[in-house]
Order: C-alpha cells, then structure tokens, then sequence
C-alpha cells in the first residue's frame, strides 16, 4: 500500500504544473501570466471539440505579439488579448483549430473542407487573396464557433459572408465526425454558455 502511495506521489511529482492532458490536448505553456494560462485552460474546456485529436504535443507561446498565429506544434496568443478574458477563446480554439490541420487533415480531407467552406484555396497557395478566401482559416474559425455556438463568441456570424456562416455549426459537427471523427454533439460545457 504505500510503495503504491510513494509511486503515486512520484508520477504527480513529475508532471509539470503548466502542461494539461484533457479535452483540450496535450499541451504546455511558455511564457504568460497564471491568468493568461488560465484563460487558455478556459478556452479549451468550454469547446466541445476534443482537441486530444491532435498527436502532438503543443507549446503555447503567450506574449506581445500582436497577432495570434500558428505553426506546426505551437500556438502563438497575445497575453493582450487574453487578459480580454472570454473574448479571447474563440481565437484560443481558433489557433488549436490549425493543429487540428496540420497534424490530423490530410489532402483529401482538405479538398473537401475547402469545397464545403467554399474557400478558393486551401491555405495561402495563392499569394494574393485574401484572409476569408482560405480555406484554412476558415476552417479554424468554423471549428471556433461550431463546437462553442454561443451568444458570447464572438466568431458569431452577422452576415452571409462571414467566414463562419459558410455552414451551421450542427452540419459542419456532422462533417467533422464523417472525415475525422469529431464530436457530433455538444458538450454540456458548450450548452450551458
């Protein structure tokens, strides 16, 4: 009993306080305030998207940078933003959405994002066009919404030519279960916002 106390005790003590394993995926933070991180946390549990998808870990990046953005295996949030509070998750769930691409989308599965979405290309392929037209913002930004379809998200559509009113968020769920096994129905987290 207590050597299973002490080995207990030992895997707990080894897991780093800013790392999570949970709907939200497996990631960790670098840099930002614990609220910041909190805010992160936040974002994720409320989606009901299950993030564990994603195979890898990511490396949250918090800081001024301006910009939100994503690259393979890390997400880069402003910690401006996030002090915003629940204004931020969307784009929190946004920036996840693009590992979704990266590390579980593959070609076919993109063409048909695309074409659903109505996008013109998949992801910056052509230079010139502009952010709505890419198929994979749209798709994070569908994904932001589709899985946390609240009053308080703002990636809420108001007009035909949003980048989230390309589908409703009940169809693109359906969708996302049909190519990747994405949860069809929402969490309660989801329903209760």
């Amino acid at each position: 009993m207590l050597r299973r106390l002490l080995l207990i005790l030992a895997v707990f003590c080894c897991v780093p306080a800013s790392s999570a394993l949970a709907a939200g995926g497996n990631y960790g933070f670098e840099g930002g305030t614990p609220r910041q991180q909190a805010q992160v946390r936040s974002a994720l549990a409320t989606s009901s998207f299950d993030f564990r998808i994603v195979p890898q870990r990511v490396t949250v990046h918090i800081g001024g940078f301006g910009v939100s953005h994503s690259t393979p295996g890390h997400v880069w949030l402003d910690g401006g933003l996030l002090d915003a509070g629940q204004f931020s998750w969307p784009t929190v769930m946004d920036e996840f959405a693009h590992q979704v691409d990266f590390f579980v989308l593959d070609a076919p599965r993109r063409a048909i994002l695309k074409e659903r979405l109505g996008a013109t290309t998949w992801c910056y392929e052509a230079g010139d066009l502009n952010h709505v037209a890419q198929g994979c913002e749209r798709f994070s930004s569908m994904l932001a919404w589709a899985y946390w379809p609240s009053k308080d998200n703002v990636y809420r559509p108001t007009a035909a030519t949003d980048e989230t009113a390309a589908m409703t968020p009940a169809d693109f769920r359906a969708l996302l279960g049909d190519l990747i096994g994405a949860p069809r129905a929402l969490a309660a987290a989801a329903k209760r916002r």
